[in-house]
Parts: structure tokens; C-alpha cells; sequence
């Protein structure tokens, strides 16, 4: 291999040496010195990067990573052998190159390229590879004795992968087995999803690793009965296993025996022994496709359960977070995620405008992007599901404010909204009353995946807004969306105050000789009405029908959504069907 150049080789020399060479060559701008790095270099492999990294690195690390002056080049050594995932001699003498540094051992490479020499002050160990990057033999040797082989640590390299595929064999036959606990035979997809131990659960098959749906929201039950055959898939993550810095205690066979044996529908799991498990450099891992945003009060929960911390995450605050990715989501590469308002159209309806309070004096609620959740046990799946539906119910509400429109592009009439974080995973919604001039506030608590409490709040002076607490959690747990939820309050509202304008006229253009025996009949007949129907639990005699009509409007105002030339008559039906199923 040629020396590289000397204006590629000074900046990593001064910087390991604590010198300047500036006296030797001439100076050259740091953009300048990139701009040439990158032509050299655009056109060539990432093995002759890595190559020019270790010539860079000429001397082993004597010292922890964290206080060494070239730990920038030490970090991209390791992101550039990440990229090589193709397993080879080559790939396989960096990895052992890489592990001997970190440890604070010496490490040499022969001419050949095959062989490996990793010394200390007491021994040196010398690892000889195939081409495809197989262990050949291993020879282990103290200083003043002859080398001799060790077939147990051939067997140790060779092996590691292998013990690590058994590992995650033992994991997917005990996930399988917990998704058969309280499983009848009619059993669906959604139910499985939103009720499942382990959601809905896809075996591996080939090279496509165990993946877990846990979460889907009602739009996207709604898209799949609407295009029958169309492949509308919720919240997922993988199983899979990944390579650890430490020695993790994995099972290599199942460790449930009968799922019907523990208490409460939960399995019994073995304990661990020797026999039934092995210390591994590797750990369980549950992968996401897309980075989920997530409170730190749920990391650490996880973290509790799991028994091991999540690495690599950069808290900020979580609506900030929560408001990326869904503008990612919508594919809104063109819309800054610093935009904190946005306008949503529904059908019927006076366009929302949605101010996202992400910076709220009350609320220190932070948290972070997570791609992984790391475990070493089946038993803590089921917990982790559950935490990770609770999350992504909540960052669905918030979600559902935002859109790719953040500048309004008529002058129709707006109805503003605030959404301001309350607490954990409450929040509120404020708005002006539809009625009066004065502020009302809607609080949304989610308690689970499928428990959300609602609480209106009203100026005393103002007139209610008949809309039950009850109500309006109902209505969210039927779509979770706030703008459809907030268009069912006001509507119900519009409806209210009309029925109030008519009956005002009535009582103007009655005549003075009227019976009075009339009034009472009607009054009466009003206030059997709700018994009637069988609705006891209503107070207010005008309720019942303006609740109903207003849940007929919320059932279908997503179907709307989805398409306003469908007619609503062949909607309406799926939907409530949709709606009973979820509540039950």
C-alpha cells in the first residue's frame, strides 16, 4: 500500500502528537483539506478508508477511549466498519482489531493479511483466517513458552454466531407461546394488535426476522375495511439479536414448559441455570423501523423492567420530538420541524388552526428518539409492549394536530386551538367557547393504549357545553384524533344553541289565551322520552338526542375524510361495528 500524501496525514499527526508540522509543509484550510479528502476518496472503497484510519492509528490505545486525543478517529474507524456487513477475512481482522484496542491490548496484522497477533505484557494470542473470514486456528502462547493451539477459542469464534442464532430460536418459541395465552380461535387481527401479551406476532421466515404489530390506530382500521386486500399495517418492531460490549446471560432454549402453568394467564418461566444458558457478547433486541418518540418517565420504566439502560439517546422535548416525526410521516421533507402551528380541514366544518405549545412553563416533559429497546429475558416482552402501546396511543392524539399545512391559504373561518402538555401523558386542549368570548379547556389523560379520561373545564358564568366527560372519552377512544373530537363539541354546541334559538321563538309567538295544559304535556312527554329509549343515566332532558346525533357525526367524519364522494348511508354501519369492537 502507498504512503498517503503528507497534507492527509498531518492534521491526524499534530492531533495525536500534540505538534505542528506547519513549518514543514504549508498550510492548508481545514475546508480546503476536506474538499481534496473527498475527491481522493469519493470514488474509492470504504476498505481502503479503513485502511488509511489504521495507518492513521499506527500506535494501540494505553488508555480509556473517553480521555484519548484521537477518540474522533477512533469513532470513525468504528462507524466505518459498521458499514461492512458482509462477512470476509478482511471484515473479520478489523472487528478483532477494533475489540484488542478497545481493551487496551496490542494488536499487529502480517504482511499476508491472515493472520493476527494480539500481545500483552503476559501472552500473545495469534488468529489465523480463512478467505470468507472462518477462524482457521488459534495459537496461544506466554512469553519465554512455545505457542500452542487452543481449540477452544477456534471453537469460541467460530461458534459465537451460532450460539447467538440459538439464543434468538429459544426467544421466538417462548414469544410464540405467549401469544397463545387467552387466544380463542376466532380471534382477529386487530384483537390480537390492541389486546394480544405480545400483540400480533409474525414468525421469521427465511431471511425476514420475527416482527410484533402493537399498536394500530382506528384511521388505519378504517383505510383496511375500506380497500379490502390493501396492506395497511400499524406500529411494528423486530426480534432480533445484536452484538454487546459486556457479557449478557442469554438462554439458549426455551424457558417456558406449559403457558397454561403460571398464575393469571401468565406463563411459568425456568430458572436459570448453567445448563439452560451461556454468557454471551450479544443481547435481545427489539428494533424499530422508524425511531419512536418516547417520554423519559417511559424509557425509564423499560429500563426498570429490563434491567438494562438504553444507549445513545439525546433527550429534547418530547412534543418537539413527537411533532418530527409525524411531519417524517407525512413525507413533509419541505416543512421545517420548527413550525409549531398548523391547519387542519375537516368536511363540514370551519377549518382548525392548531398551536402546539411545545415550550409550556408547566411541563419538563422531555424525551428521546428510540430505535432499539435492549433485554436479555422473554418474560419482560410482554411489559415492554405494553408501555410501547401507551406511548404510541399518546403520540397518536398529538400527532393528529399536525399536518403539512402551516400557512392558511384562504380567509375561511378558522377556530383556534392550543394544545399545551399537562401532565405525564395528559394533556390539554384550549379554545374560545362557542357560545361566549371566554377560554374552555378540554383535558385528555391517556391512562393505557385503551383508557382515556376525559374533564372539561368552564368559566362558572358560561353556559355548559352538553358533552359528558364520559362523552368525550368515548369519542376519543373512537377515533383518536383531536380535531374530529373538538368538531363533535362543537357541533353538539351549534346544536344546542340553535334548538335554544327555536324554542325562544316558540315562546314569543305563542298566544296569551294558549291552555297551559299543553306546556305541561309537552314537558312531560320530554322527560319520559329518555326512559323510552332505555338511557337512564342521562340528566339533561335534550340530551339524549343531540349526544346521539353527535356520535353519529363523529363515527363517520374519518370516513369522510377518507373519501367525501362515498356516501355516508354505507359508511356509517363499518364504522359503529369498528366502534363496538373497540370498546369491547
Amino acid at each position: 500500500m502507498s504512503v498517503p500524501p503528507a497534507c492527509q496525514l498531518i492534521p491526524a499527526l499534530e492531533s495525536r502528537r500534540g505538534v505542528s508540522c506547519r513549518g514543514v509543509v504549508t498550510a492548508i484550510s481545514t475546508n480546503a483539506l476536506m474538499e481534496q479528502l473527498c475527491l481522493k476518496y469519493q470514488q474509492r472503497p470504504w476498505t481502503e478508508t479503513l485502511r488509511l484510519v489504521y495507518f492513521c492509528m499506527d500506535n494501540p490505545l494505553r488508555r480509556p477511549v473517553s480521555h484519548a486525543p484521537d477518540s474522533p478517529l477512533l469513532s470513525c474507524m468504528e462507524k466505518i466498519e459498521r458499514t461492512l456487513h458482509a462477512k470476509s477475512m478482511f471484515s473479520v481482522m478489523n472487528a478483532l482489531e477494533s475489540l484488542s484496542r478497545q481493551k487496551g491490548l496490542n494488536v499487529h496484522v502480517s504482511p499476508s493479511g491472515t493472520s493476527c497477533y494480539i500481545t500483552s505484557t503476559m501472552f500473545y494470542l495469534e488468529a489465523q483466517l480463512g478467505k470468507d473470514g472462518n477462524v482457521m486456528d488459534v495459537k496461544l502462547a506466554h512469553f519465554g513458552e512455545a505457542p500452542m493451539v487452543c481449540d477452544d477459542l477456534v471453537q469460541l469464534l467460530s461458534e459465537i454466531k451460532a450460539k447467538g442464532y440459538l439464543a434468538l430460536k429459544a426467544l421466538e418459541k417462548d414469544l410464540y407461546s405467549m401469544s397463545l395465552l387467552d387466544r380463542t380461535q376466532d380471534v382477529n387481527r386487530v384483537t390480537e394488535i390492541l389486546h394480544g401479551k405480545v400483540g400480533h406476532l409474525v414468525p421469521r421466515t427465511g431471511g425476514t426476522p420475527m416482527n410484533i404489530e402493537f399498536y394500530i390506530s382506528p384511521y388505519q382500521i378504517l383505510e383496511a375495511e375500506l380497500n379490502p386486500g390493501s396492506q395497511v399495517c400499524g406500529t411494528k418492531t423486530v426480534v432480533t439479536v445484536e452484538g454487546s460490549d459486556m457479557l449478557h446471560k442469554l438462554p439458549l432454549s426455551p424457558l417456558i414448559v406449559d403457558p397454561q402453568s403460571g398464575e393469571d394467564s401468565n406463563p411459568a418461566f425456568l430458572q436459570l441455570t448453567d445448563e439452560l444458558t451461556m454468557d454471551l457478547p450479544a443481547l435481545f433486541v427489539l428494533k424499530f423501523h422508524q425511531p419512536v418518540p418516547m417520554s423519559s418517565s417511559s424509557i425509564e420504566d423499560i429500563q426498570r423492567l429490563t434491567g438494562i439502560q438504553i444507549s445513545g439517546l439525546k433527550l429534547a422535548p418530547l412534543y418537539e420530538l413527537i411533532v418530527q416525526s409525524a411531519l417524517k410521516e407525512k413525507r413533509s421533507e419541505g416543512l421545517s420541524t420548527n413550525e409549531s402551528c398548523f391547519f387542519v380541514s375537516l368536511p363540514d366544518c370551519p377549518k382548525h388552526c392548531y398551536f402546539i405549545n411545545k415550550d409550556s412553563e408547566k411541563s419538563d416533559l422531555a424525551g428521546a428518539l428510540v430505535s432499539k429497546i435492549p433485554f436479555s429475558h422473554p418474560k419482560c416482552v410482554p411489559g415492554v409492549i405494553e408501555i410501547l402501546r401507551h406511548q404510541v396511543a399518546y403520540n397518536t392524539l398529538i400527532s393528529s394536530c399536525v399536518s403539512d399545512k402551516h400557512i392558511n391559504e384562504d380567509d375561511s373561518e378558522l377556530l383556534y386551538f392550543e394544545v399545551v402538555p399537562h401532565r405525564n401523558t395528559s394533556f390539554c386542549v384550549f379554545f374560545l367557547h362557542p357560545v361566549e368570548e371566554n377560554l374552555a379547556c378540554v383535558i385528555i389523560d391517556v391512562i393505557t393504549s385503551r383508557e382515556v379520561h376525559c374533564h372539561v373545564q368552564l368559566n362558572p358564568q358560561d353556559p355548559a357545553l352538553n358533552c359528558s366527560d364520559d362523552f368525550i372519552a368515548r369519542a376519543v377512544k373512537r377515533c383518536m384524533s383531536v380535531p374530529v373530537v373538538m368538531r363533535a363539541i362543537f357541533r353538539n354546541a351549534a346544536k344546542v344553541k340553535a334548538d335554544s334559538e327555536t324554542q325562544d321563538m316558540d315562546v314569543d309567538t305563542k298566544q296569551p289565551h294558549e291552555p297551559p295544559s299543553e306546556q305541561i304535556t309537552d314537558s312531560n312527554s320530554l322527560k319520559e322520552s329518555p326512559s323510552v329509549a332505555g338511557q337512564h343515566d342521562l340528566v339533561v332532558t335534550d340530551k339524549p338526542s343531540i349526544t346521539e346525533s353527535t356520535e353519529e357525526n363523529l363515527s363517520t367524519a374519518k370516513l369522510e375524510t377518507l373519501d367525501d364522494s362515498m356516501e355516508k348511508s354505507n359508511l356509517s354501519p363499518r364504522t359503529e361495528t369498528l366502534c363496538r369492537a373497540e370498546e369491547n
